[in-house]
């Protein structure tokens, strides 16, 4: 009798039952925003707190641009139609205003048809690439435009911005979560970790960051923003969130608290240093915070290390210092921060 063969294990191919992190499913409460968006895309949603003032007076800025580019373009049409008008009704015979007449020199020839190219050029190019801002601006249709974003939503102290990926993306959902999707992950995080940077997006009002990788959706701010205002969705839900639709799992997000997605404790721990710099500095005492950072740098280098008893004395002087000039370290670091003072006293350490 033939010995039986033993049966060998069939490898698994079957999609995993989740998302690999750091993905994970998008919460259901933000269902209803994503049936506005499209499955070809990443997007990317934060508040930004920058003061409404400032706000305007940053979207005042494109406003102008644009402005002077109409009046622009109306003066160039004044000029020039009337000078286009006559080479064609010279071209179809009908005048001779712009006709060259006589027996012309080469040079005399030579300097009419360079002057016409000149203007052939460059009106060409202000019509292919400069007098489109203004309608972008005003009338584009695909993703909504800024003024009517601004026109639906106004100007708020605490605004939903969202960004959607540009051209980098095209292929890159395909599988992207599937077994065989690693490097097309690591894409997708490369470009979501510096663009969700905590510092940047308290540094920058979200008007300002949009860059080769990401634009601003205007539609889905004003989508969000609807949301909101109608109780369906909470503002803190778009805090800092990045989602995509994946076939295999649908709409997911990435889940910051774990590895290989962004540390939130890290994150978490810079947005109070830079606000507490922020608070420093609005009572003309931002040296004060780089003489911090100097005094806990210094002594965390030294030899010994920076153990616990190290870490208490250094906070001491910490203390001190700010007394010398005014000022309650504790009661400081609640009030511009909003936690405990151990956290402070950490900072860089």
């Amino acid at each position: 009798m033939a010995p039986r063969k033993s049966k060998q294990p069939k490898s698994s191919t079957s999609t995993p039952s989740s998302p690999p992190p750091p993905f994970k499913p998008l919460p259901e409460s933000l269902n209803p925003f994503t049936e506005t968006l499209s499955k070809k895309h990443i997007y990317l949603t934060h508040i930004d707190t920058k003061p409404r003032a400032f706000k305007l007076k940053i979207f005042l800025v494109p406003v102008a641009m644009n402005l002077a580019v109409v009046a622009l373009f109306v003066w160039r049409v004044n000029y020039i139609l009337p000078w286009y008008g006559a080479l064609l009704l010279s071209t179809l015979g009908y005048t001779r205003d712009a006709a060259v007449l006589g027996a012309p020199s080469t040079s005399t020839l030579a300097s009419v048809v360079l002057r016409r190219a000149f203007t052939f050029l460059l009106d060409f190019l202000l019509t292919v690439f400069v007098w489109p801002w203004p309608v972008e601006f005003c009338l584009a249709m695909t993703h909504s435009n800024p003024v009517v974003w601004r026109w639906k939503t106004g100007f708020r102290d605490r605004e939903i911005y969202v960004r959607r990926s540009r051209e980098w993306d095209v292929g890159v959902l395909d599988d992207a979560l599937g077994l065989e999707g690693a490097e097309k992950r690591k894409l997708v995080l490369s470009k979501v970790a510096p663009a969700t940077d905590a510092i940047l997006l308290r540094e920058k009002t979200g008007y300002l960051l949009m860059n080769a990788d990401w634009d601003l959706d205007w539609a889905g701010m004003i989508s969000a923003t609807a949301l909101v205002d109608a109780k369906t969705i909470a503002l803190q839900a778009f805090e800092r969130v990045v989602l995509f639709h994946s076939k295999e799992f649908g709409w997911v997000c990435v889940d910051r608290g774990v590895a290989g997605g962004p540390s939130s404790v890290e994150e978490e721990r810079r947005r109070q240093v830079f606000a507490f710099r922020d608070a420093l500095t609005a009572v003309d005492k931002e040296d004060m915070f780089y003489r911090w950072i100097e005094i806990v740098q210094f002594e965390s280098s030294q030899p010994g290390g920076f153990g616990p008893e190290k870490q208490v004395e250094v906070a001491g002087r910490i203390r001190e210092m700010f007394a010398k000039e005014g000022i309650d370290f504790d009661a400081f670091w609640k009030e511009a921060v909003g936690s405990e003072t151990a956290d402070g006293l950490a900072g860089m350490m």
